[in-house]
């Protein structure tokens, strides 16, 4: 398993960095789904039924429209 770092900029739009473990990298919705749970815990079983299958990433955009959260990338960590 390799060590991943997520890149982001947060609420107050300073970048921050969340790690996660995987063989492969993340793609921008498992990103999302591990931020979220990281920021809003309480909200990480949030039903997103109104993005499905209008959104490639409904938990990106959510993050972003409501949250001003957005992944600006994702890197192996050294």
């Amino acid at each position: 398993m390799k060590k991943w770092d997520i890149i982001f900029a947060d609420q107050k739009g300073e970048l921050t960095t969340l790690q996660l473990t995987a063989d492969q990298p993340p793609g921008e919705e498992e990103a999302a789904r591990a931020i979220r749970s990281s920021l809003f815990p309480v909200m990480d079983e949030l039903d997103l039924n109104d993005f499905q299958d209008r959104s490639v990433s409904p938990t990106a955009r959510w993050l972003k429209e409501h949250s001003g959260v957005t992944i600006a990338e994702i890197v192996e960590h050294p």
